[in-house]
């Protein structure tokens, strides 16, 4: 209930509430002896639909008085000998409304004609009257002219509402003012908005509620830009959950209003926002670092849905299927709903009859005629928790009691089988911390009787929860079970992703009616004001459809483990060790150098053993160094060009070794001296890499080509006729490769920005990626496969989900990566300046970074026990650096 009788929430959505004065309200049948008696002090509320009078009584009604429906409003000039004023406002109405009587929720009143006597204490009626009046007769006008008028009214009294200095600090300078309406459900309650050095002010010149509303930027976390009626003028600020406004949505007469706050707001010292990034949360996601619930919110929210507006609600799926039933068992698929289906789809004979349809429809043509999430559907949920929202949207009437949200199963049934009902759920339904307190009837309203003769109390839960605290405990359970993780992104791809809209969402099924979809219209560009307002009412009713986040299909979660995950950080114990050790990495300790190369170092790799070292580098030199003994150990001369990387073959002593001279070497460690070599390219080598599994080896080179060879014999001789399995050629020079062993696919990173990963059971192209127009100088697949990281010439780095080609990670880093490696969740970065960095790419942070050469590092490889790393750089040394954990 709220603190204060009045509330906007008693006015029409949308309707402006501007100024009230202190008056008497005398009854019709006052006479001089009742006056005293029955005169009712209070505040008679001018607003832009309606006059309201809020009595002090709270056991009398507030009378609410529809403009609309006035007769004649006027000066009385009658004479009553208990009433000897002239400042005296006189309402003749056809119908008048009464709220909250005994200060009980309930129906509005409707009441017939009537004359309103209002004796104001301190406003005079001249100044009063002609303001009224100018309501009064927009009252009279079509509905989209009438809001027009009042628009203008509202603007004008914006512009004459000055901010009070006064409310600052002594050392607050005001960075901007401007105009905004607070938006909150249904509301929406003009002021203006005030940014400083170190405040946010938002002066509501109604004085309505907090006044004025102060938020401390160094306590802002979050801004967020949003859409208000599709149109790009919201604005959504979240603060320190401790602060008295947590968070606060603002909508602007332009886009240009908002974006000149937003970028003012920025480059404000005190503002120090949270670095969240899609990438990075979906990563995090994907990983388990944060739940199925969490990431839900977390999209909603990027895609333009918020608690503040009714008409973009957070939408949350139905998971469960199974209402029936007195034990709900969450590792049976039978008991779940199929994700990779929207809602409207989930019955396969209503969905051939909405075919049907749909195919003789002219255009534009949609599938649903209805939407999955609207103002309507929202508050058909939260109606026991705020059942005055439904009395404000539903003009005073509370839904038919056999249309309510009775029964948690016959929703579910509705929703299959209705031809008119889609709506999904929202997020109340998983909140444990609320604890279901949605499905219950706890103020007592008087919603009705159902058809028999039941009065509607609490929602009907289904036998396998014998609470409201464990029905939401139990879905919460189900969302984050190991079925709804594996499926999850299905349900993401039709409410946020590429199978939103477009001939993907006409393939799926998923097709809406275009007004819901951003960018279907611009309401700006709409002169006719009955077209506007219309289009404007049919979104509010209707409902949107979030803004599109993901053009691609959404990356499947990481599931680990054979177990189901209901908790969703559940990993295998090896790898849980292994993260939970590099988490623990505060330093790297250079344990050893090596300075015998002449020139740059190109490439080194540490043994299985970890005991050697063995690397090539621009002075033709293949070296080994010992680390057991910390000198090197062999010295050999490859041809006359640089060499460009090498590696070892498995079961024999065997170095192969990549040429600028075109040629493939094989060294035999054993005899100390080169075997075999063959012209591999036309043109210099630039990358190696070999697949244990399949007995591979992969070369590219700057002729555009990757060579795929097999057949290596265990003497080591290469026959280029038998063992060449198959070139493949690009479009620019090949200089990264990786192989991923478990999926048998090859990633090649190219000059022009190319990203090729090719199928090398038959040596088809899986997926072709273009994000930057800028060279790839280096690539390599994350330990399971299921991650590619990728370093630019722009200095880009991310990381890719394979399957999906999405970038789950995105950001630019002061240099150029030259070199990378992964360890489990780790990953080492050299980078063109000589920093080498350490990322946990579970947790997606950077957990440091030291300055480790004088020039570019070329190389970088972790020991196999993951005791030492190795980085050799183009200032010619090698170094080997030992990771320092923090105790």
């Amino acid at each position: 209930m709220e603190k204060e009788r009045f509330s906007l929430l008693l006015l029409d959505p949308g309707e402006i509430y501007f100024e009230d004065f202190s008056a008497i309200f005398i009854p019709p049948d006052t006479t001089p002896k009742t006056y005293d008696t029955k005169k009712q002090d209070g505040r008679l509320k001018m607003c832009s639909k309606s006059l309201v009078f809020d009595p002090k009584d709270i056991n009398k009604p507030i009378i609410k008085i529809p403009l609309k429906d006035c007769i004649i409003i006027e000066q009385w000039k009658g004479c009553a000998k208990f009433l000897n004023s002239n400042n005296v406002l006189s309402i003749n109405c056809k119908e008048h409304i009464k709220l909250l009587e005994r200060n009980i929720i309930a129906p509005y009143q409707f009441e017939g004609p009537e004359n309103f006597l209002f004796l104001l204490n301190y406003a005079n009626i001249t100044n009063c009257l002609p303001q009224i009046c100018q309501l009064h007769r927009a009252s009279t006008l079509p509905a989209a002219e009438q809001a027009d008028m009042i628009a203008t009214i509202v603007h004008s009294r914006q512009a004459r509402d000055n901010f009070d200095p006064r409310w600052m600090d002594l050392y607050e300078k005001i960075i901007m003012e401007t105009q905004a309406d607070k938006v909150t459900p249904l509301v929406v309650n003009p002021g203006r908005v005030v940014l400083t050095t170190s405040k946010l002010y938002f002066q509501p010149y109604n004085k309505m509620g907090e006044y004025p509303v102060k938020i401390d930027l160094k306590g802002i976390k979050r801004i967020i830009k949003r859409r208000f009626l599709l149109r790009h003028i919201g604005l959504e600020i979240y603060s320190n959950e401790n602060s008295t406004n947590p968070h606060i949505y603002f909508s602007f007469r332009s886009q240009s209003q908002r974006d000149s706050l937003y970028e003012s707001m920025l480059q404000q010292p005190e503002l120090k926002l949270e670095d969240i990034r899609q990438d990075v949360i979906t990563l995090q996601w994907q990983n388990g670092v944060i739940s199925n619930y969490e990431y839900l919110l977390y999209i909603n929210s990027i895609g333009d849905r918020t608690i503040n507006d009714l008409t973009q609600y957070p939408v949350f799926p139905w998971i469960v299927s199974n209402y029936t039933s007195s034990d709900l068992d969450l590792t049976d698929p039978g008991n779940f709903r199929d994700l990779s289906k929207p809602i409207g789809a989930l019955n396969e004979v209503r969905l051939e009859r909405l075919l049907d349809r749909y195919n003789e429809m002219s255009h534009p043509k949609f599938m649903y005629g209805s939407h999955y999430s609207t103002p309507g559907f929202v508050l058909y949920y939260l109606a026991r928790l705020y059942p005055h929202y439904v009395l404000c949207l539903q003009s005073g009437r509370f839904d038919h009691p056999d249309r309510m949200f009775n029964s948690v199963a016959d929703a579910f049934k509705n929703c299959l089988n209705n031809m008119s009902d889609f709506k999904e759920l929202i997020p109340e339904f998983y909140d444990v911390s609320a604890e279901g307190k949605f499905l219950m009837n706890n103020m007592g309203i008087n919603f009705g009787y159902r058809h028999n003769y039941v009065k509607v109390g609490d929602v009907e839960l289904p036998p396998w929860a014998s609470s409201p605290k464990e029905f939401v405990e139990k879905l919460r359970e189900a969302l984050e079970s190991e079925y709804v993780s594996r499926n999850l992104h299905h349900w993401i791809d039709f409410i946020f992703g590429y199978k939103q809209k477009g001939e993907e969402a006409i393939k799926a099924h998923n097709l809406f009616y275009y007004l819901c979809y951003e960018g279907a219209i611009d309401l700006d560009s709409i002169s006719d004001l009955n077209q506007r307002h219309a289009l404007e009412v049919q979104i509010m009713e209707f409902g949107q459809i979030p803004k599109q986040l993901f053009t691609v299909p959404h990356p499947q979660r990481k599931i680990i483990g054979p177990t189901t995950l209901v908790e969703p950080y559940q990993v295998e114990e090896n790898e849980t060790e292994s993260r939970d050790r590099w988490k623990r990495l505060k330093d790297f300790k250079m344990h050893t150098s090596f300075n015998t190369h002449k020139n740059s170092v190109s490439y080194l790799f540490i043994s299985d053993d970890g005991e050697r070292i063995t690397s090539v580098g621009h002075d033709s030199k293949l070296k080994v160094f010992s680390l057991v003994q910390n000198k090197q150990i062999r010295s050999a001369n490859i041809g006359n060009l640089p060499l460009s990387s090498c590696l070892q073959l498995p079961n024999v002593n065997v170095i192969v070794v990549a040429s600028w001279d075109n040629e493939i070497s094989l060294y035999d460690m054993d005899y100390g001296r080169v075997k075999e070599s063959v012209l591999a390219h036309e043109d210099a080598i630039t990358c190696l890499c070999f697949s244990e599994k399949t007995n591979v080896l992969v070369s590219g080179s700057a002729d555009c080509s990757v060579k795929v060879w097999k057949g290596f014999n265990s003497n080591g001789v290469i026959k280029p006729i038998q063992c060449l399995q198959k070139q493949i050629d690009h479009n620019s020079q090949v200089n990264c490769l990786s192989y991923n062993q478990d999926n048998n696919h090859l990633a090649v990173g190219t000059q022009d920005g190319e990203i090729y990963i090719w199928a090398m059971t038959d040596f088809t192209l899986f997926k072709k990626l273009t994000l930057h127009a800028s060279s790839v100088d280096a690539i390599s697949y994350s330990p399971d496969g299921l991650k590619l990281a990728i370093g630019f010439n722009n200095k880009a780095f991310q990381i890719i989900d394979v399957n999906s080609g999405m970038p789950v990670f995105n950001t630019r880093l002061d240099s150029r990566i030259t070199s990378m490696e992964w360890s489990d969740f780790l990953l080492i970065l050299g980078c063109e300046d000589g920093t080498l960095s350490a990322w946990d790419i579970f947790e997606v942070r950077q957990l440091l970074e030291i300055q480790a050469h004088e020039g570019a590092i070329k190389t970088v490889d972790i020991s196999p026990q993951k005791d030492f790393i190795a980085t050799g750089s183009q200032d010619r040394v090698i170094k080997v650096w030992k990771p320092v954990m923090q105790s």
